[in-house]
């Protein structure tokens, strides 16, 4: 791989980092961005480096978020991947898989933190109350931004 190459895929391995996924995904990723062609998983393992279970649960991690398409190639069995270009898709995929399951149980946790509020100190409820509003507040906000976000894009 030439520098060029190189710099992309560290740039998708930051990006991979900063939202807590692994370092493979991101190089993964990074890999399909650069090539023309698409992939096979034995072709991603051998430029990058990596085992085949690295290989298989980044692109698993990929396909579920869609950032990656499966492509069918005439006169071979095994699966070519190709990146998802459209930012839109690569957002809206991310918010569905990681960030909407934990708003969607969130409400169910920050009740379980009001029931055990009862156990906390007197002089320690009213704190703890407010941080529980504040995290009340967050989860409010977060549900209301994700629909704006997902049409801005």
């Amino acid at each position: 791989m030439d520098e060029w190459e190189l710099s992309v895929i560290e740039t998708f391995v930051h990006a991979a980092q900063l939202i807590g996924v692994p370092k493979s995904v991101g190089q993964i990723y990074g890999v399909l961005y650069c090539r023309e062609e698409p992939l096979t998983m034995d072709s991603i393992m051998a430029l990058l480096g990596i085992s085949k279970g690295s290989a298989s649960m980044g692109l698993k991690t990929l396909r579920q978020i869609g950032a990656v398409k499966t492509v069918f190639m005439i006169g071979d069995r095994r699966d070519y991947y190709t990146p998802e270009l459209r930012l839109r898709k690569l957002v809206s995929g991310f918010i569905s898989d990681q960030v909407q399951p934990h708003l969607d149980s969130g409400v169910e946790r920050l009740n379980h933190m009001d029931s055990l509020l009862r156990e906390i100190p007197e002089d320690r409820r009213s704190f703890a109350e407010n941080r529980i509003q504040s995290l009340r507040s967050w989860h409010n906000k977060m549900t209301t931004i994700l629909p704006i976000v997902r049409k801005l894009l």
